[in-house]
Formats: C-alpha cells, structure tokens, sequence
C-alpha cells in the first residue's frame, strides 16, 4: 500500500523513480480508510536525505500512512533550506494535542556532547515525555536511540575510542520477536557513532529486552517490554553511498579516520561499496510498523494512553 506525503517534498520523484507506490494529498483524501499517522522527529543537519531513506523503507506498509515531519525549535540548523522547512516541517507546540500511532526519532551529530550540552535537549526531553500519553510506538534511531535510552531509563552512553564505522553482522537474541520475522539467522545492518550503549547497562533494567547484538558493534536493538519504545542503534535506512559520503566528508575535514569496515571490496576505497543491508532494512521498518503499529494501535487514537498494553 501507499505511503501518504505533501505533493511537493522532494521525496517524491525520488521515490517514484524507484517504483515505490506514493499517493499525493489530493488522492489519499478520497480514500475511504484511517491512514496510520506517523511523525519523524528529523533531527540530521541533511534533512532532504534523512527523510528520504526513511520514506523509502516505510513505504511497503498493509495500510495508508500519513507522514508529519516534525523539527525542533529550540534549534535550527544551519545550512539547511529554510524554505523546505517551512513548506514541510512543523513544530512541537504545532502538533503537541495530537495523537501518533507511531514515531520515528532519528539519530544526530551531537554524540561528543553530553546529552544536556545539546542546544535542543529540553525541549526532546519534552518530546520523549510526551510520547508517553500521545504516541503508540516510538522507534529511536542511533543517537536517538542513546538519548531515548538515557531519558527514559537513565542508561548513559559511553565514548568509543574511535569512531565505529562500517557494516556488521549481527545475530538476533530474541528469536521469536516479530519486528526480525523474515530475517536471516545473521544479517547485516551499518552504524555510523563515536558512543554506544554497554549491553551489561541493559541488562540491568528488567523493562527492556535485549533483541539483537553483533560481536563488533556491540547492541543492535533493544525494546521496552510493553514494545512502545524500540531503540535502534545501527542505520538500516542507509542508502548504499551513506558510509561513503561521511568517509569522504572526514578525510576532506583531516580527521583521523579508519575507511568503514566490510564496506568498500577489500576495504579499498575507491571501489563501489557492496550493500549487504538493504533487504534487512526493509523487514525491519515493515515488520515494526505491521506487527507494533498498525495490529495494535487503537482506531481511536484518544485511547492512546501511558503503559497501554
């Protein structure tokens, strides 16, 4: 089925030159059904491209989704077309009576700081508060995720000694957990971060259940007990030029950094990467939103309320 977004967003044309099936405004109002409403709290500096990749992977959904792109105010980017936001971002205060079926917090650039040197803290603090009693499902994406974590169970993230970069192999915990239903016994997924979450952290907290890890990269994914909050540590949403660009970007900054690992064919740079996520990335996003969002949720979204089961 479709996904649901505004006529003009850029994310359009890229889409259907992909042959993923997306229904403009104009069309999905004669639709006779209750789209799932969505919101992607999009907290990258390269928005166009952020929300791009998650579209991509939420397009193969069983119902009409209805996308709001959410930004902070407390914080704007610099760099960044001001009149994309404007034409497609809304703010907190805009959207804080509504309700979600589900909610997509991306990762950021802010790793090094520490969570309440970051300019946007309070005002994601108030967020994260407010999916409690507004949101259905909240899935958190790398630092995201980390932020998620550290508000919610006052896990702290821990440096690394150098940046963790590349695609890994993971195995999956939770064998019979639906969001990897369709997975292979090991997949691929990257990660991109300077910080990580300790497993051991985790374990200590009887709410969470630990659901993917990988021997390299450490914790993959972890869900509250009541699957409202998932956190995501890698980007299956990569595009298969991601790692690539952000290597490129750092060697071009004079930074001392290692070329991303099981990427580039005998780690060469100057070779085209090999995508080895992108089927896992798209079970992952689907099975989120089949098996959390939409054979959960409540039609009427006022039901939605803290510790709904």
């Amino acid at each position: 089925m479709p996904i649901k977004i505004p006529d003009s967003l850029p994310a359009r044309a890229v889409l259907e030159g992909e042959n993923i099936f997306v229904m403009t405004e104009y069309r999905a109002i004669h639709q006779d059904i209750r789209p799932l409403k969505l919101l992607i709290l999009n907290l990258m500096p390269t928005k166009i491209v952020t929300e791009t990749q998650l579209l991509r992977k939420l397009s193969n959904t069983p119902i009409q989704i209805q996308v709001e792109l959410l930004q902070t105010a407390s914080y704007v980017p610099q760099h960044i077309d001001m009149d994309h936001l404007e034409s497609f971002y809304t703010t907190f205060d805009a959207i804080k009576d509504r309700r979600y079926d589900g909610m997509i917090i991306t990762g950021a650039p802010v790793e090094n700081l520490d969570f309440d040197q970051v300019e946007y803290w309070d005002e994601l603090c108030r967020i994260m508060e407010w999916t409690k009693t507004h949101v259905h499902s909240t899935l958190h994406i790398c630092w995201g995720a980390q932020a998620g974590l550290y508000y919610h169970y006052g896990i702290q993230k821990r440096t690394l000694p150098k940046k963790l970069s590349g695609v890994f192999e993971h195995q999956i915990v939770k064998e019979n957990s639906p969001l990897f239903r369709g997975f292979d016994d090991v997949f691929c997924a990257p990660h991109s971060r300077y910080t990580q979450v300790l497993e051991s952290d985790l374990r200590q907290i009887p709410e969470l259940e630990m659901l993917a890890v990988s021997e390299e990269a450490g914790v993959f994914g972890v869900k509250s007990e009541d699957n409202r909050s998932f956190f995501i540590m890698g980007h299956p949403e990569y595009d298969a030029d991601t790692l690539s660009r952000e290597y490129f970007r750092d060697v071009e900054k004079g930074l001392d950094i290692a070329v991303p690992a099981h990427y580039f064919p005998g780690d060469d740079p100057a070779q085209p990467p090999i995508v080895r996520w992108r089927s896992a990335g798209q079970l992952l996003y689907t099975n989120w939103l089949n098996y959390y969002v939409y054979q959960t949720t409540p039609y009427d979204l006022s039901r939605i309320q803290e510790n709904e089961t």
